[in-house]
């Protein structure tokens, strides 16, 4: 039998914000990793009064607290991918960046998170210039969805049809990858386009699930390509798997009311064991 001391897990780590309401944020992130057998851990940008109706206050957390936080995990634990969600302010894409160089962080997945699901809008608009030149170049691949993709190309995305256009403008802003989802469409099929800077497009196309319990969708998504990541897939098996994924936590809570708005995904429809891995 092998001695523990020669074990360790899968380890994730997310940057994002507390989503008060659980279905989003770093709490789906936590409950994605934990159903995927990876260890999750967090370092929060900032706090959330939120429910299934949306979002009623954020509180931002200081810059200096996301860095001590980023160190206790990182030099104690270790990380083997980063998911990163809500930074809502320059100051605090810096301390990304700084942490991303810093310690070599690898496999890292940014969801540029500007809108919710409600609508309300969860970054301030000088943040965005700042997001692209310092987190596109160092992150492994970018996954918005429409809205956030025309927001950052700076032209509305019509059609399935203007996907693949709209993909090699976001890997012009520096990207090395790009998922770009295509859920906001209409039609009974949902499309997303996976770009990386190779040249490798591949398109990816399920039927749509009709569910008003959406929320968290993108932040699932993406915290699911972190931890195939982490556990060793490869970028377009990674996103394949996490979209698998998404789509099954998405038909298992389509029937359940939670709150009075739009309700989570059922995060725990097919839990596995926490993946143990090579010290």
């Amino acid at each position: 039998m092998t001695p523990a001391s020669t074990q360790r897990y899968a380890r994730v780590l997310s940057i994002a914000g507390s989503d008060s309401g659980g279905g989003a944020g770093i709490q789906a992130d936590l409950k994605t990793f934990a159903a995927l057998g990876c260890y999750g851990m967090t370092a929060i940008t900032a706090l959330t009064a939120q429910n299934t109706l949306g979002v009623s206050g954020i509180h931002g957390v200081p810059p200096d607290f996301l860095k001590a936080q980023i160190q206790a995990v990182v030099e104690d634990i270790g990380v083997d991918a980063v998911k990163l969600g809500m930074l809502h302010a320059p100051e605090v894409v810096e301390v990304v960046a700084w942490a991303i160089d810093r310690y070599q962080l690898k496999n890292v997945v940014l969801d540029p998170v500007m809108v919710a699901t409600s609508g309300d809008r969860l970054i301030a608009a000088e943040t965005v210039q700042v997001l692209v030149r310092e987190l596109f170049p160092r992150a492994l691949v970018v996954t918005p969805n429409l809205d956030e993709a025309a927001l950052l190309i700076g032209r509305p995305i019509g059609g399935i049809e203007a996907l693949d256009a709209a993909a090699d403008g976001l890997l012009a802003l520096g990207a090395k990858g790009v998922l770009l989802k295509g859920g906001h469409l209409p039609g009974d099929e949902v499309v997303d386009v996976l770009l990386q800077a190779n040249g490798e497009r591949t398109r990816l196309a399920s039927r749509r699930i009709a569910s008003r319990n959406l929320h968290g969708t993108g932040c699932t998504l993406s915290s699911a390509i972190a931890a195939h990541l982490a556990l060793g897939a490869a970028l377009p098996e990674a996103v394949e798997q996490a979209r698998a994924y998404v789509l099954g936590a998405m038909a298992a809570g389509a029937d359940v009311k939670v709150g009075a708005g739009h309700g989570p995904l059922n995060h725990g429809f097919a839990p596995v064991p926490t993946h143990r891995l090579p010290s």
